[in-house]
């Protein structure tokens, strides 16, 4: 039996990526004919996360640890030592059969030195790069570039950049997956804006300088781990000899601010009421919400648990005139939101408007509260 207290990080890292990817197959293959997509990535994404946190408690009892299935303690920006985990990168792409594009991150943050160790496993091709071992991309003799992007929400921009490059554009789930395929030299670049969360970039930033490839924001600046929130929008890892064109020609194309930390969760909120998939938001346990003086909520998996199922939030069919405004904790959100209406009657179903502010406490790296006040619209009448 392998003693813990004997392990370099890397290797520690490596070995628990892995095992928890193994648990991740048996979970699949017992329980994929019974669960849907959605519910077999949640309850592979549970079960690595209590294997990995067990694991690291043994064999680290000081450490703090940040991961995305588990609430976010605030101390640990405080601790000398974090480990950053994903327990399943690619919950959707693991609830698809026939997909292997997703992938286990464990890093190592060490205050002063930023991320140390870290191994990206990808158990359904039987493969485990840490950055104990990992050798730098072999070289290759295509002349077009490859850029893996998002499967689902690939950057706006990235398409008049691959004009400009003259580049190839692969889509990809999950992260992990994406920059072990620059790390492996199967493509040349990983582009990502838009939103992305520390556990999803710590190891697969790790293992890419590890190996030697650039890794940065997309404005060239550098990636910060272990922030009071979590939220780390965008990404580039990308082979040396191509980084002075990718990150000249992000210059031109890559424009605009991303949201902040905060209105970002407050964005993955309000998306959810549409998508009816509440994965991505982050919200305290003890989380609750107000409408209209009357609670609606009284924790996290409560309010979780109605985005999802209930009955209030079915009809809703798109948001529009969506407005974000942010001070100290806080962020207000102003929109309309289209409502389907029953059809009665032999007539067939309309819609409604209604306006809707919704105040956000966001203290830390999670939602506290939220109070929500709605009204008709004025286009009803």
């Amino acid at each position: 039996m392998t003693d813990d207290s004997q392990l370099d990080d890397a290797r520690l890292a490596a070995e628990t990526a892995s095992a928890a990817g193994e648990l991740l197959l048996t979970v699949r293959a017992i329980e994929g004919d019974a669960l849907t997509g959605r519910e077999l990535g949640r309850r592979g994404d549970r079960a690595a996360d209590t294997y990995i946190l067990e694991r690291l408690a043994a064999a680290r009892p000081g450490d703090a640890v940040l991961s995305e299935e588990s609430a976010d303690d605030p101390s640990r920006v405080e601790a000398d030592r974090v480990w950053i985990i994903d327990p399943l990168d690619g919950s959707k792409e693991y609830g698809m059969p026939s997909h292997v594009d997703w992938a286990v991150h464990v890093a190592l943050w060490e205050a002063g030195k930023g991320l140390t160790a870290g191994a990206v496993a990808q158990p359904a091709i039987g493969v485990v790069h840490s950055t104990g071992d990992v050798p730098p991309p072999p070289p290759v003799s295509r002349r077009r570039p490859r850029i893996v992007i998002s499967g689902s929400r690939p950057p706006s921009f990235v398409f008049d950049l691959a004009g400009e490059l003259g580049a190839d554009l692969i889509r990809m789930g999950s992260a992990g997956a994406k920059a072990m395929a620059v790390v492996r030299g199967e493509a040349d670049a990983y582009i990502h804006a838009g939103g992305q969360w520390e556990w999803d970039s710590a190891a697969p930033v790790a293992v890419a300088r590890a190996a030697g490839l650039h890794c940065s924001r997309i404005d060239g600046s550098e990636l910060e781990y272990n922030r009071p929130h979590p939220y780390l929008p965008d990404l580039v890892i990308c082979r040396a000899e191509w980084a002075p064109e990718v990150m000249a020609a992000l210059a031109r194309h890559a424009v605009g601010p991303g949201d902040s930390p905060r209105v970002a969760m407050a964005r993955a909120y309000i998306r959810s009421l549409v998508s009816h998939d509440a994965s991505h938001v982050r919200l305290a346990a003890d989380a609750w919400r107000v409408e209209n003086g009357e609670r609606t909520g009284d924790s996290g998996v409560e309010i979780r648990d109605r985005l999802e199922h209930g009955p209030e939030y079915r009809p809703i069919r798109r948001i529009r005139d969506l407005q974000f405004h942010e001070w100290h904790h806080s962020v207000v959100a102003r929109f309309v939101l289209d409502i389907a209406t029953v059809p009665g009657g032999g007539k067939p179903a309309s819609e409604m408007s209604v306006a809707v502010t919704e105040h956000f406490d966001i203290p830390a790296g999670e939602i506290r509260s939220i109070v929500a006040v709605i009204e008709p619209h004025p286009q009803n009448s």
